[in-house]
């Protein structure tokens, strides 16, 4: 019998790749809450790590097996993908990761249970093959050491060459550390942090903080801090000024707490409606507002495309679109093997029909913040291009000198500034100052 985090994260592997679900849901259901911490821990080291390694692994195995690994039973392609990856990455002595492989394997298929034994062995034996020679080859490197898809792998070989190709994914397969902002009406926050053994340092971002080690769910659970990327924050920073605020797609809410806290801070008299289609996603988003504290924070069931939730004129809106999340391969590995190319066009008309939604809800001189974290120009340039085609008293501002970087979304998150032609309000400064 295998142990409990290694039969669960078999569960998870097949649950993601049979779909439709995202892994960051199919990680909240109770088999995976309710494991002790430690097999917990395990647990996301397994999966996470096999998603995002799953083209080195596919390649080690590719050479072993008899068939095409797509023709390997679903099942026991991933008991394998994560007997191997234990066997090339982990700390996990061979025998153990091929007796417990094996055990998942007789559970699942016993007559599979021969095959994982054999082609485990005989990894375990030989080891790896080599690498592809990233310069020589940089297509062949990407797709197995760099473990991208095919059709992401040849974009960025052709929009950003192959050295920086090969950088970007070798970025994409290291894990990213954990991020937190700190909850300001929690005025022992930092106390709590550090009696964790979480070791934080400031991150380049202000406000933001990178955890050492230890713990952060239970932390994030109770409302003391907030696991927020770097760049997210800063996206929601953009956005920060006085008057309404709206967020147009807010879930699971941590750039609307951000704006309502920058406002609360400054005592202004001001608030940030939050709206969100899915009802389960606004309970959600409920729970943790609530745990977090905001009260200028307006939580209102909508849909962003048909905005009949809006009764007045915004100062500024927040759209952190719907989109590929291919800027966030590292921290959900999973996006790399569930979105195809043919996506791309599907998101892209959804997020210009959601700029053209939200363009009356606008005050003359107001702003609309626009950010996806997706590293595809089709989700990016080309929307706000084709909004603007649609919209003519909107133009497009040039960043902030802090947010520059997200001008083209190279950098996997993508930004810009739209604003509706009228005189600029006199309260609004650059939120970096």
């Amino acid at each position: 019998m295998s142990t409990p985090a290694r039969a669960v994260a078999l569960r998870v592997l097949r649950d993601v790749e049979r779909g439709p679900g995202t892994l960051a849901d199919r990680l909240a259901r109770a088999d995976v809450a309710t494991l002790p911490p430690r097999e917990r821990a395990f647990l996301n080291e397994l999966v996470l790590g096999t998603l995002r390694r799953r083209g080195a692994i596919d390649h080690a195995l590719g050479r072993l097996v008899d068939r095409p690994l797509d023709n390997v039973d679903l099942q026991l392609r991933a008991v394998l993908r994560l007997g191997a990856h234990q066997l090339l990455h982990l700390r996990v002595p061979a025998r153990a990761a091929v007796h417990e492989s094996v055990a998942l394997a007789r559970a699942v298929s016993p007559r599979g249970a021969g095959f994982v034994n054999a082609i485990l062995r005989r990894l375990a034996r030989e080891g790896p093959p080599p690498e592809p020679d990233p310069e020589r080859d940089p297509l062949a490197w990407l797709t197995t050491s760099g473990s991208l898809p095919e059709w992401l792998a040849k974009r960025w070989l052709a929009r950003f060459g192959p050295l920086r190709a090969v950088s970007q994914a070798r970025v994409a397969i290291a894990e990213p550390p954990a991020v937190f902002r700190l909850n300001p009406r929690q005025h022992d926050a930092m106390q709590r942090v550090e009696a964790t053994g979480l070791e934080p340092r400031p991150a380049a971002t202000p406000g933001a903080w990178i955890a050492g080690g230890g713990r952060t769910a239970d932390l994030h659970a109770v409302g003391v801090i907030y696991l927020q990327d770097e760049t997210a924050q800063r996206v929601a920073a953009l956005a920060c000024g006085p008057g309404r605020t709206l967020d147009a797609c807010a879930a699971p809410g941590g750039k609307a707490l951000l704006l309502a806290d920058w406002l609360e801070e400054r005592s202004e008299r001001s608030f940030v409606v939050a709206v969100e289609a899915s009802r389960r996603r606004l309970d959600t988003l409920t729970r943790l507002a609530r745990a977090w504290g905001s009260p200028g924070l307006h939580l209102v069931r909508g849909d962003a495309e048909r905005p009949s939730f809006a009764t007045m004129a915004f100062d500024q809106i927040l759209l952190d679109a719907p989109c590929s999340g291919l800027g966030t391969v590292a921290r959900h590995p999973d996006l790399r093997w569930r979105i195809h190319e043919r996506d791309l066009a599907s998101h892209a008309a959804r997020q210009l029909r959601l700029l053209v939604a939200l363009a009356p809800l606008l005050r003359d001189g107001g702003r609309i913040i626009y950010a996806t974290c997706s590293s595809e120009p089709e989700e990016n340039e080309q929307v706000v291009t084709a909004f603007l085609a649609v919209r003519s008293e909107y133009r497009r501002e040039a960043l902030p000198a802090a947010w520059a970087d997200l001008a083209t979304g190279d950098a996997g998150f993508f930004a810009a500034i739209l604003r509706r032609e009228g005189a600029s309000p006199s309260w609004y400064s650059d939120p970096s100052s």
